[in-house]
């Protein structure tokens, strides 16, 4: 693999801001896309007032802050990534829409670009079906907040090889990233472990006898967590987290220990999905 310089992120939400900055802040060119300008364009606003607050705290001088603004190039069409040594899919968690822009990508790049996915649910090796050379294709699933949270999972496909995987380890540590290689198994480690950790605190809010202030605070003050189930999917997004429940759900066969929560279906069909509205399991200003 040629050594990588250019980075072209898909979407331009949540994850795919995130991992822009982190891209950006070390020194890669990083080509961010989303459907729409203005959408584009709410993800850059974002990343620029992350920066500005370390102007702020003087953890970044303005000179660096200028090299990094030159680092990162908006664009809506999938075009601009025909030069990329890497594309990140950062797209909705749905699986033809993966596989439809990965097809996409293999008539616009080079032989040698790395096709990664920060899918946290689907199997990369079903994303890879979709085109020839699957051999190049690899998740690299972030962590929310992806510009601070250190992990990275990489998840080895059944046709990744074993050089795309050492590539993208590499890429990790030179974005500051603690990467851990898994393999291709449903929610892989972390949101499989993380079911459990949303789903029996549901419960315990279905049975009506604690709110989620209290469950949220017991968690941290005797778990030693940073952040409490309900506050973590605020923070996610009600629906992402929904969505990966009801993925992880469908792999294991409708194991009950799994099984998606009626309260979490309500709030995302009243569009309260936590932080991104303003309103999920808490109310948020601006």
């Amino acid at each position: 693999m040629n050594e990588i310089k250019t980075i072209g992120i898909i979407g331009a939400g949540t994850m795919g801001s995130g991992i822009a900055s982190v891209s950006a802040l070390n020194g890669f060119k990083t080509i961010l896309y989303d459907i729409k300008d203005e959408l584009v364009q709410t993800g850059i606003s974002k990343i620029a007032k992350g920066w500005s607050k370390l102007v702020e705290k003087g953890k970044m001088t303005t000179d660096k802050l200028k090299t990094i603004n030159d680092n990162i190039v908006s664009t809506t069409k999938l075009e601009s990534f025909k030069d990329c040594d890497i594309i990140i899919e950062a797209a909705v968690e749905n699986l033809e829409i993966k596989k439809s822009l990965f097809k996409e990508f293999e008539s616009i790049c080079s032989d040698d670009c790395i096709f990664a996915t920060n899918t946290s649910s689907f199997s990369i090796t079903a994303i890879a079906s979709s085109i020839k050379n699957k051999e190049r294709v690899v998740g690299m699933h972030f962590f929310n907040p992806a510009n601070i949270m250190k992990l990275i999972e990489i998840i080895h496909g059944e046709f990744t090889s074993q050089e795309v995987i050492n590539t993208a380890i590499e890429f990790s540590k030179k974005l500051g990233k603690v990467p851990v290689v898994c393999k291709d198994t449903p929610a892989f480690i972390v949101n499989r472990v993380a079911r459990s950790f949303y789903g029996e605190a549901l419960k315990i809010l279905s049975e009506e006898e604690i709110d989620v202030k209290t469950i949220d605070t017991i968690i941290k003050e005797e778990g030693g967590f940073k952040m409490g189930p309900f506050e973590l999917m605020d923070l996610i997004g009600i629906d992402v987290n929904y969505s990966v429940t009801c993925s992880v759900y469908e792999a294991f066969f409708h194991d009950q220990k799994y099984k998606p929560s009626q309260i979490q279906r309500k709030m995302v069909e009243a569009g309260l999905l936590g932080r991104k509205t303003a309103q999920g399991f808490y109310k948020y200003d601006n």
